[in-house]
């Protein structure tokens, strides 16, 4: 069977600090550069106590933190000089565990599957770079992804290592998403989204059914689901999302939708559709868990970020961006 990996999960070493976060800027350490468009992750290394830990190197100590790589992968990083110590030294298997510093690796993998689809730049100044992301390409390095994904590619086109994502798209979803160029005001940016100052408007293929009536408008309580990374909606629970459709053509089988999310839920567009019977075309999540190759692109979930819209904190004017992508009956 083949494994269905998580895009929208975080990286499976996502709590450990990226050269790229604002809480590093004020390090005074020497961040390694980027490899091939890749920032080095950074791992502090705490006290531990000797008498429940027998870790004398460093070697051992990630092979214990982080079972879920394994202690080949990490013997090949370090035998590959993808791991420094905060003076940009290499370390090796053998280097002592000393506490109360901090180290930086290189995620590397052995192979990944080639995604043939381009994203294209819309919009980019000073502050902020606006992307029409295509199906298919994962925004930042996670499981199986690290060259083949949205950030590392623009990373290596502009060299800039400060480039973060303001906000999410998932893997299969194709449109907009938007770049931060710079730490100093990426937060103003990413206020807009907190105080959801910000329009998003996706259009979306799903089932028509006529004895459905829009516009409506869907509340409901997203959680968690089962498998953890699907979300789920608790009927007995205070609504926590919301969710304004409409619906812009149809045939008798199909129709095209307008989604105007409100609150920013993970997979909220798709768990609403399906809550009112629409699930959408080709999701591979729901209403049921498809393990798919990922090397199969024939079969796009019909999601697009079509439009984004907001006043820019900085310049003060109005900021719309639309993709260039479309999605038909």
């Amino acid at each position: 069977m083949i494994r269905l990996e998580i895009d929208d999960e975080p990286a499976y070493d996502a709590h450990i600090k990226n050269d790229a976060d604002d809480t590093l800027k004020k390090s005074e350490h020497i961040q390694p550069p980027m490899r091939h468009g890749v920032s080095a992750s950074q791992v502090f290394l705490p006290k531990l106590d000797p008498k429940a830990n027998a870790i004398h190197t460093i070697y051992a100590f990630l092979c214990q933190q982080f079972p879920h790589i394994s202690a080949q992968e990490w013997r090949e990083r370090f035998d590959n000089q993808l791991i420094f110590d905060a003076q940009n030294q290499v370390l090796n298997v053998n280097t002592p565990y000393q506490p109360e510093q901090h180290i930086y690796y290189y995620r590397q993998l052995s192979h990944e599957i080639n995604v043939p689809f381009a994203h294209e730049i819309l919009f980019e100044n000073e502050h902020l770079l606006v992307v029409d992301k295509p199906h298919f390409l994962t925004v930042s390095p996670t499981g199986q992804y690290v060259q083949q994904t949205l950030l590392t590619r623009l990373k290596q086109h502009s060299n800039n290592a400060g480039l973060t994502p303001i906000h999410r798209l998932d893997r299969e979803t194709a449109g907009i998403i938007l770049f931060s160029k710079v730490p100093e005001t990426r937060h103003r940016y990413q206020q807009l989204f907190a105080e959801r100052k910000v329009q998003k408007t996706y259009h979306a293929i799903a089932p028509f059914h006529p004895d459905i009536h829009f516009p409506c408008e869907v509340k409901a309580h997203l959680a968690k689901g089962e498998p953890f990374y699907t979300m789920q909606i608790l009927a007995d629970q205070a609504e926590n999302s919301c969710t304004l459709i409409d619906i812009l053509e149809k045939d008798d089988e199909w129709a095209k939708y307008q989604l105007k999310p409100i609150t920013g839920k993970q997979h909220q567009l798709r768990v609403h559709m399906h809550s009112l019977g629409l699930p959408l075309k080709n999701d591979p999540l729901y209403p049921i868990v498809k393990h798919s190759d990922k090397a199969d692109f024939s079969q796009p979930l019909q999601l697009l970020a079509k439009r984004i819209e907001f006043i820019d904190p900085i310049s003060h004017e109005k900021m719309m961006f639309e993709s260039k992508r479309d999605l038909s009956l």
